[in-house]
């Protein structure tokens, strides 16, 4: 695996990375992601400061992580259910 040396910008600073190549992609997006919510919590929110900004996007992402999280759980138990069910209806044929 070969690896990539990029710098990024996010909230004006730039931060050098060395990430797979493969992995780039998602690091660009990511950025683009994180500088979009930033200009929306700059508009929203009377908060300018950078810190604060940028404390509002984590605590946003990380909610979103959650409860992607639990829904994959709930899948999951979903999942073990009907396997579970069919493995009942396969054994009263």
């Amino acid at each position: 695996m070969s690896s990539l040396k990029i710098k990024v910008s996010v909230a004006n600073r730039t931060y050098p990375l060395t990430i797979k190549l493969e992995e780039e992609e998602n690091v660009r997006k990511a950025v683009k992601m994180i500088e979009s919510r930033l200009q929306v919590y700059e508009k929203s929110f009377e908060a300018r400061d950078a810190q604060d900004l940028l404390s509002m996007c984590l605590l946003e992402m990380a909610i979103k992580l959650l409860a992607d999280e639990n829904k994959i759980k709930i899948d999951t138990s979903i999942e073990n259910q009907l396997s579970d069910l069919e493995l009942l209806i396969d054994k009263h044929l």
